[in-house]
């Protein structure tokens, strides 16, 4: 492999081919990066990479480095003896992270290479050369790659790193026949239908918007509190967002990043974001008032609005990400593994690293639901 390769730490020094070569992802695109580089969570250092081959640019890698050490804590998963040793973990042996691919969002945005180049030999390259530069962190890990996707790991750098996965990615295709949302509500079958018009019917008198940027600028504060809810009752974090986060992103992306805001009696209730890109509509962050969100199945009526919202504007399919497997499920949405490679910096550690990972990632027991007629 004849490549060479230039590590960027900001979006202003980036070489003028990198939305060309990136123009897989909106995510390794410029105005994502850029927004994120504005807003982007205090314990993490992003670097961009531009592998080259003679002059030209062929390959870009997104990378973040992420110290764990500096959350106060890392969610509420667990509890009693096993936190304690869960956490003791954390801190001492995998407090630094480098991640070679996006921790805030589902999904393979690692690299994105030019049509002729292989991705193999970019991972490859990225493993033996780039990886090497960071030599301080406790582990390494490639995130989110697609089944398809692993025989491009086949190379025997790669033999000590540990494959796995963990909570599915919940992903919904929308059928050609729904041209608009009862379109979508008369697939369902007879209990998913009821299940729909309770939670619409529980939501009568909420009100929903789109927002543009000057509201979100207005309502910042009460957006990150109901953010912050949600992130420090979720089961494990690595990061927690800026409060500028989501006025950022609108301010880079304009109508690339969509925010809808649930009002009730004009006061901020909850709220939800979606990225579009091509024929995908892809969920992001969202919050919401604890004490609303079960009296009025606020969480379920924003999963159907993103139905609704895909169908109406002509999206083929929906990336529901992680966590809440079993609602999204009954949506219609289905689980689609994602794989990962990590390895350790102590050869120990490496050699029981799957039992580790085992122990700190249990398996999610949840009960796929089949809400269409057929």
């Amino acid at each position: 492999m004849n490549y060479y390769h230039q590590i960027y730490q900001s979006t202003a020094e980036l070489p003028a081919q990198w939305n060309e070569v990136a123009q897989s992802s909106i995510f390794l695109q410029t105005d994502f990066l850029r927004a994120l580089e504005e807003s982007r969570p205090t314990n993490l250092t992003i670097s961009y990479v531009g592998i080259f081959q003679d002059t030209e640019l062929v390959a870009v890698a997104f990378i973040q480095q992420i110290d764990l050490n500096q959350l106060e804590t890392f969610g509420v998963r667990d509890s009693g003896l096993k936190i304690i040793i869960r956490d003791f973990l954390f801190k001492n042996y995998a407090g630094k992270l480098l991640i070679v691919g996006n921790n805030m969002l589902t999904g393979q945005h690692a690299i994105a290479c030019r049509p002729d180049i292989s991705q193999a030999s970019i991972l490859t390259y990225l493993k033996e050369r780039v990886c090497k530069e960071y030599s301080e962190q406790h582990l390494e890990i490639f995130k989110d790659f697609p089944e398809e996707e692993l025989p491009n790991f086949a190379d025997s750098s790669f033999d000590k790193s540990l494959r796995f996965t963990s909570q599915p990615s919940m992903f919904l295709t929308l059928s050609e026949d729904w041209k608009k949302e009862k379109d979508y509500v008369d697939a369902l079958s007879k209990k998913y239908r009821d299940q729909y018009k309770r939670a619409r019917k529980k939501a009568e008198g909420i009100e929903k918007r789109q927002l543009e940027l000057p509201e979100i600028l207005e309502l910042e504060s009460r957006i990150y509190d109901l953010y912050a809810h949600v992130a420090r009752n979720a089961p494990f974090n690595t990061f927690f967002l800026a409060k500028n986060h989501f006025s950022s992103l609108k301010k880079n992306m304009g109508e690339s990043f969509r925010f809808f805001a649930y009002f009730e009696e004009g006061k901020l209730i909850g709220f939800n974001t979606l990225f579009q890109h091509d024929e995908l509509l892809e969920t992001y962050f969202l919050g919401y008032d604890p004490s609303i969100q079960k009296e009025k199945m606020l969480y379920l009526n924003m999963l159907y609005d993103m139905v609704g919202c895909a169908i109406v504007n002509g999206f083929k399919h929906i990336q529901f990400g992680r966590t809440a497997m079993e609602i999204k499920s009954s949506i219609g949405a289905i689980p689609v593994n994602m794989y990962g490679l990590m390895e350790h910096n102590t050869p120990l550690i490496n050699r029981y690293l799957d039992k580790i990972f085992r122990f700190l990632e249990p398996e999610v027991s949840w009960i796929q639901r089949h809400p269409f007629k057929s």
